[in-house]
């Protein structure tokens, strides 16, 4: 159990998590105040939209419906892997669910299957909703899927909490389905909780991997040479989001071993989603090279480039 989070540190949480954020706005105000409680915290639930296009599904998340008023979640996850958030505090998400999963999130052990209604769970998860149609055949885009571990390691993180807190609708409330589909492409492979907790525990992990001890400095010798400079390769002439030539995998390459994109993504020639939220998370570290008044920039230009093969492979 944990005290919520102030609005700040949950922010700081998601973008300490490496996804890319946007405030719709008054989201820190935006809540169901005084339609029942707020806390402790248990977890993180994860959900699908059963829409398609972000500004429609960010609204509905925000404002709800007749029959359910906003807001649906804290925090909307587009299939380019940005984290809209449009609340705060408690939210029309979860609804009532299983005593005994809470109880198996709260140990953080093998959840139960689901079989009763009987508990508040707007009052103990944060609350993602993911854009996917949840007819089992809309695909979930690599860099969506990252994102969605991404953000629940981030509270993870913040709550000191493992990969067991992180749940879908499906495994708390009986007759839910969410999320599901297949990943990368129709007939991919399932989007699963499982998964999805996997890569949550390796993100968790990386926190904890023991410093590599440093070996003792040895003095050069005077008659050494000195080492070029570094020198990073030519930008590609037309690289750019969406196409396949010239091939995305340089790139890719010197992403992954800067640390802005998962190595487990396969590198392919195209410049897909995956590529522009990593070049996205690369330039909100260093905004000098994104677009001028641009929070989120999944396109690299020639000094981005430069800038990016020297913190990856430069001497």
């Amino acid at each position: 159990m944990a005290t919520p989070l102030t609005p700040s540190a949950f922010l700081s949480a998601l973008r300490g998590g490496g996804v890319d954020v946007v405030e719709v706005g008054s989201w820190r105000t935006h809540n169901r105040a005084g339609h029942g409680a707020w806390g402790p915290m248990n977890g993180v639930m994860i959900h699908h939209t059963v829409t398609s296009g972000v500004a429609s599904s960010v609204a509905i998340c925000r404002d709800g419906h007749s029959d359910l008023p906003g807001p649906l979640c804290h925090g909307v996850i587009d299939k380019a892997g940005t984290v809209h958030l449009v609340g705060y505090g408690r939210a029309n998400h979860a609804g009532l669910g299983d005593d005994d999963v809470l109880a198996a999130v709260i140990a953080e052990r093998a959840l139960p299957a689901d079989n009763e209604a009987n508990t508040d769970g707007n009052a103990r998860f944060y609350g993602f909703e993911c854009i996917n149609l949840g007819d089992n055949k809309d695909p979930w885009p690599e860099a969506q899927v990252e994102a969605i571990a991404r953000a629940a390691a981030g509270i993870c993180r913040a709550h000191g909490w493992g990969a067991e807190s992180v749940i879908g609708h499906s495994e708390w409330q009986p007759g839910k389905i969410d999320p599901r589909g297949p990943i990368g492409k129709t007939g991919g492979p399932a989007l699963t909780m499982a998964r999805i907790r996997a890569r949550v525990d390796e993100l968790l992990d990386d926190d904890h991997a023991p410093a590599v001890p440093s070996k003792p400095s040895t003095p050069s010798k005077p008659t050494a040479p000195k080492p070029k400079p570094y020198t990073p390769p030519k930008f590609p002439a037309g690289l750019a989001p969406g196409r396949k030539a010239p091939s995305a995998k340089p790139l890719q390459r010197a992403l992954k071993a800067a640390g802005y994109m998962s190595k487990g993504i396969v590198e392919a020639d195209t410049y897909g989603p995956a590529t522009q939220a990593a070049v996205a998370r690369f330039h909100n570290a260093h905004t000098a090279y994104r677009a001028a008044g641009r929070t989120y920039d999944p396109a690299i230009g020639p000094k981005g480039w430069a800038a990016l093969f020297r913190l990856a492979y430069g001497k």
